[in-house]
This record gives C-alpha cells, sequence and structure tokens, in this order.
C-alpha cells in the first residue's frame, strides 16, 4: 500500500512538472524516453536469445 502511495505521489510530481514545461521540450524528452526502451527491450530479447536460461 506504501508503495502505492509513493508511485502516485511521483506520478504526481512528474506530471506536475510536465505541465509547466514547454511542448516542444516535452515532446522532445518523451521521445528520447521512447527510444531508450526500444533499445532496452530489443537488448533484452536478442540477450535472452543466445543465452537461455538452463532449469
Amino acid at each position: 500500500m506504501l508503495f502505492l502511495v509513493a508511485a502516485l505521489l511521483l506520478l504526481g510530481v512528474v506530471l506536475g512538472t510536465v505541465a509547466h514545461a514547454p511542448l516542444g521540450f516535452s515532446v522532445a524528452v518523451g521521445a528520447v524516453v521512447a527510444v531508450w526502451l526500444g533499445v532496452f527491450a530489443l537488448r533484452e530479447r536478442h540477450g535472452r536469445r543466445r543465452h537461455p536460461r538452463a532449469h
């Protein structure tokens, strides 16, 4: 429950910050985060194919 409260508080702070930032800045930061998450997902997918876990 405490984790949920902390997550909602952090979300409120981040959304409040984005609301006061210029639109171009928000879009640029959003694009950087999207590319970063895409690269991370591709690296994770590629790494799991190369080194499967032995059970």
